[in-house]
């Protein structure tokens, strides 16, 4: 079996990753993020071109200082040195050594079409420009890494001057060179046969990386593929980020590594710390963890139609590919339309709920989500209003701490151009009747508001409880202000989170009933 000390997982998510649309971290972003995936346990990470941005020299200086890595080897990205210059004058070579990386990746052109009309200078000075700063790195005491950029292109178009760049890099002490499909538009197949003859051609084991783009989808295939056909250095971002669509998801590049073709690249423990560190990235890149992402996506391993969770209440392993545990997921049961005995048996259980022992109480369970799904209602999303509904039918009658009498809200626009909303609650709590009114920056906070002032001094634990998230959507097939609309509230009370629905045409209505479900939950 592999090993990690064999293997190379190189992570490029502070360089590479941060060029995708919508990134931009802070030097205290990128010190946050290496300490996780050091965690995680990958083996490099590439910090970012110091020289040629200023948060990328400042991330390198308090790195020297700040990091304490325990797994992973900094890495200063750069380019060969200019053509006509000697390597120990360009500014560019001296920003990595001042860097104090221990590692250099340096990026160099492969197609002979580049060298030619991009760098403008001839095949001989572009090998000259590689031998020379790859060498000087070594010298230097630095472990090299060498990216051929276009690597796939170039040698499609001329595979003699692409092996020849290859060669050049190993002849002057590069420990890894590293294969890049720099437009993304290779295939798997392409990818194969290009490492095989690649290989063929240079005779021996060099050790050769892989760097894929995700122009065609195929990023992770062909990082896979790239493996298989020998390659043993995978570079990859955090959840796949990078300019255009995306670098390979390292993330699922390490999963199917480990656990489709076995092979153990990450130290012990580290894979099931994939789907936290995935989600916690996103959360410093501040972009939404994508739900439906292989194998940490919140909805990997979520199953909704009735088949499959019948076969999952037999053996949960016979509708998942592998065990959610292992990535640090888990399983999830949607509750929706589809759901037949065996969902709401499943998802009951997940909520802590036992209706295995109540037939009678199952048939009602699914006879009211499907006729509540019919009109609009969703619980895929709102599993505290899916726990109320089987507590209710579960107890024959759902413990209510208080009943509408009714509510009223005001939009006034004032003559200062401000408009302030007022909700006026009615609510019998117990024997008593209990009015209670509160203005907000809409109708819907301000009678949030009206109905936590109302119940407070009764129930002292709703202090904590606030409205964290607040979902409108006109449902398929309606149109216009007298559509349907779907509410979902999420409510927190600081430690836990937890989602509710409403469904009416009106939306102030819609939204009532995902509010005071909301409290009702929170009182259980």
């Amino acid at each position: 079996m592999t090993s990690p000390v064999d293997f190379h997982v190189y992570d490029t998510t502070l360089r590479d990753g941060a060029q995708r649309e919508g990134i931009n971290y802070s030097v205290a972003d990128k010190l946050a993020i290496a300490r996780l995936l050091d965690d995680l346990g990958v083996g490099y990470i590439e910090g970012g071109w110091p020289g040629a941005l200023p948060s990328d020299t400042e991330f390198f200086a308090r790195a020297a200082d700040e990091l304490n890595l325990k797994h992973a080897t900094l890495v200063a990205f750069g380019a060969t040195r200019k053509a006509g210059t000697l390597v120990e004058s360009d500014p560019q070579v001296a920003a990595l050594l001042d860097s104090r990386a221990p590692a250099w990746c340096l990026v160099a052109k492969s197609d002979i079409r580049h060298v030619e009309r991009a760098l403008r200078t001839t095949g001989a000075e572009n090998l000259a420009m590689i031998a020379d700063t790859v060498a000087y790195g070594v010298s230097q005491g630095r472990k090299v890494f060498l990216d051929c950029e276009h690597f796939f292109d170039g040698f499609a178009a001329d595979p003699d001057y692409a092996t020849e760049v290859v060669r050049t890099g190993f002849a002057a002490g590069a420990d890894v060179v590293v294969l890049c499909d720099t437009n993304g538009g290779m295939l798997p197949s392409d990818i194969t046969d290009t490492v095989t003859r690649l290989r063929d051609r240079l005779g021996g084991r060099p050790r050769l990386g892989i760097h894929c783009q995700d122009d065609t989808a195929c990023a992770v295939a062909n990082t896979i593929t790239a493996v298989q056909a020998g390659v043993m250095h995978i570079q990859g971002t955090a959840n796949g980020y990078g300019e255009r669509p995306g670098n390979a998801d390292l993330f699922a590049c390490l999963a199917n590594l480990e656990c489709k073709l076995g092979m153990s690249v990450l130290p012990d423990g580290g894979l099931e710390k994939l789907t936290r560190t995935s989600h916690a990235i996103a959360e410093i890149a501040n972009l939404a963890p994508d739900a439906h992402q292989a194998y940490v996506g919140h909805a990997a391993f979520a199953h909704k139609a009735g088949l499959h969770a019948s076969a999952i209440k037999v053996d949960p392993q016979l509708y998942n590919h592998i065990e959610p545990t292992t990535v640090g997921n888990d399983m999830r049961i949607l509750v929706t339309e589809m759901a037949g005995r065996a969902s709401i048996e499943l998802k009951a259980a997940e909520l802590g709920l036992d209706l295995a022992g109540h037939p009678d109480t199952t048939t009602r369970v699914v006879k009211r989500v499907k006729d509540l799904e019919s009109r609009g209602w969703s619980f895929e999303a709102a599993d505290a209003s899916f726990e109320l509904l089987v507590r209710d039918e579960l107890q024959r009658g759902l413990t209510r701490h208080f009943t509408l009498e009714s509510y009223r809200v005001i939009v006034e626009h004032r003559n200062d151009g401000s408009v302030v909303s007022e909700a006026t609650v009615k609510v019998k709590v117990g024997r008593r009747r209990v009015i209670a009114t509160a203005e907000g920056n809409g109708p819907v906070n301000a009678l949030d508001s009206a109905l936590r002032e109302a119940l407070i001094s009764h129930y002292p634990q709703l202090t904590e409880v606030s409205l964290a998230d607040y979902k409108v959507r006109i449902l398929a097939g309606t149109k216009g202000t007298s559509a349907i609309t779907r509410v979902l509230v999420e409510t927190t009370d600081g430690h836990r989170d937890w989602t509710t629905v409403g469904v009416h045409d009106n939306v102030v209505e819609a939204s009532w009933h995902a509010i005071a479900e909301g409290l009702t939950y929170c009182l259980q």
